[in-house]
């Protein structure tokens, strides 16, 4: 069974993530349509002055109500005018992986996105279910998905790691073996973004 994410990406004026951390902690408190808080993650390397915020869902539908009230009360995750720019899209899971858990993973997470070519989400599924076995043996997945939104397709990975160090040397081994990356990327892949984050601390993935 595929598991169902809203993942939503909070851009602030600079500077000012620290401060607003506080006011987004108590906005999401439990409850509520948006689903179960799985992560609260801070971006380090990319684009800066960003928070990443994903959620599981019961019910994918229950990520528009969350929306919508948003949208009409006005203070998009309780934040203020700190926000300047925010965005949210519903994700699926490629139905091989297990549900996404909160734990203590990291303190190192790469989040990887794709924009996929109009007819490549079934070679990018194939693709993956056949490399991602040998690519688990070196180190863990937290998860992949697709987006369930928009015309173009996309999808994004996300993966813990140690510290930077730990990511540049598993890295190194899957590439040196040929386990990774998935064969025919180039057969499939647009455009590729990746940005490195840590958890606030108040993240129920660490």
């Amino acid at each position: 069974m595929q598991a169902h994410y809203d993942i939503s990406r909070l851009a602030f004026r600079p500077g000012s993530v620290p401060a607003a951390l506080p006011a987004l902690e108590r906005a999401l408190a439990p409850g509520g349509a948006d689903g179960r808080l799985l992560a609260v993650l801070v971006s380090e390397i990319g684009t800066l002055n960003e928070v990443l915020i994903v959620h599981a869902l019961a019910d994918a539908r229950g990520a528009f109500a969350a929306r919508d009230a948003r949208l009409r009360r006005g203070d998009l995750f309780g934040v203020g005018d700190a926000l300047v720019e925010a965005s949210s899209a519903t994700f699926a899971s490629f139905p091989f992986v297990p549900p996404m858990q909160a734990g203590r993973y990291g303190p190192v997470f790469e989040l990887r996105e794709y924009t996929i070519r109009p007819q490549g989400l079934p070679r990018a599924l194939a693709a993956w279910e056949s490399a991602l076995p040998a690519r688990l043996a070196i180190s863990p997945l937290l998860t992949v998905a697709y987006a369930l939104e928009g015309v173009q397709p996309r999808m994004l990975h996300l993966w813990p790691y140690a510290s930077l160090d730990d990511r540049a040397r598993l890295r190194a081994d899957a590439l040196a073996t040929g386990k990774w990356p998935p064969k025919g990327g180039a057969d499939y892949l647009v455009a590729t973004r990746s940005s490195i984050y840590l958890p606030a601390p108040f993240s129920p993935l660490q």
